[in-house]
This record gives C-alpha cells, structure tokens and sequence, in this order.
C-alpha cells in the first residue's frame, strides 16, 4: 500500500489524511493513498495537530516523542514519521482496526 514507505533508517512515513471536528477520533479506512484519520479537534492554534499525534500514539502504544509530523503542518493531507516501530507491524495495526 502506498500510504506508508520506509526510510533508510528504518522510520515509518505514513500519509494520513486528516479531517478535523469529526463526532469521534478514529481511523476511517483509506482514502486517496492515505490513511483517513477523523479528529475531534478543530483545525485552530495546531490543536488538530496535537490530536493526531496524540491519537496515532495512543493508537500504535507509543510515546507521543515517536511521532513527528514531518509535513503538511496546515493541510488535511499530512506525512507523519513514525520511530521505534517497522512499516510492517504499523500496516498489521492498522488493517486490525480497518479489515472486517
């Protein structure tokens, strides 16, 4: 899938598209080579911002230091760098939630 690549030294890019001042936080399934990620937050002051690293911690049981977003700090459609874990075991935990 190519909402996710690796790098070199081993971090995780995965693309998420973001949509901010959802009735719930959660993922949403895949949506134009990303990951769709509803965010109550509203897209003020970076508050979107902090939910998703927030929320992608949460969900992957990291620290919220392991998550960086890389780009698209004011766009929906956001990289978002991922450490301490392999693209593969990110891809295992995201299709748990997503697949039936």
């Amino acid at each position: 899938m190519s909402f996710l690549s690796t790098h070199k030294d081993g971090r995780v890019l995965l693309n998420v598209h973001v949509q901010p001042r959802a009735s719930r936080n959660g993922l949403e399934g895949i949506y134009d080579n990303s990951i769709k990620l509803a965010i109550t937050a509203s897209p003020v002051d970076g508050k979107a911002n902090a939910a998703v690293v927030t929320f992608l911690a949460s969900f992957l049981g990291l620290k919220k230091k392991d998550i960086e977003i890389r780009h698209g700090l004011h766009s929906r459609n956001k990289g978002v760098l991922i450490a301490v874990l392999d693209g593969e075991e990110v891809r295992r935990r995201i299709f748990s939630v997503l697949s039936p």
